[in-house]
């Protein structure tokens, strides 16, 4: 199982390049909004950490969940999703979107480095 988590955890960090990545290569560009890479990104992050969940809460894999701290990402995630969705549907000017969703993710990033 320990195998599993890890190839899950690595989905997760290659959502999060995909959706970090989608936002930080449109911040010289005049015209800024939510790409697909972001879209993806913000969903595989959705999915990945939701697994990774499972895997430490079914006792799976060894160590503890701090459930506060993964609500909390979650909750964060699923509006970051919700604004990728949005996003996407919307003409024009996408500019909240895309500065939103940039930030929440850097928060999320920050929580799950110093929070612990």
């Amino acid at each position: 199982m320990e195998i599993l988590y890890n190839v899950v955890l690595v989905l997760h960090f290659i959502g999060l390049a995909s959706l970090l990545g989608g936002f930080l290569v449109q911040m010289a560009s005049p015209q800024k909004g939510v790409n697909p890479a972001m879209l993806h990104g913000a969903l595989t992050q959705l999915v990945t950490g939701v697994i990774l969940q499972g895997l430490l809460e079914s006792g799976a894999v060894e160590g503890g969940a701090i459930t506060w701290k993964l609500a909390t990402k979650l909750l964060i995630t699923v509006a970051v999703t919700v604004l990728a969705f949005l996003g996407r549907r919307k003409t024009g000017n996408q500019v909240g979107f895309w500065a939103a969703m940039g930030g929440l993710t850097m928060v999320n990033v920050v929580l799950a480095v110093f929070w612990t």
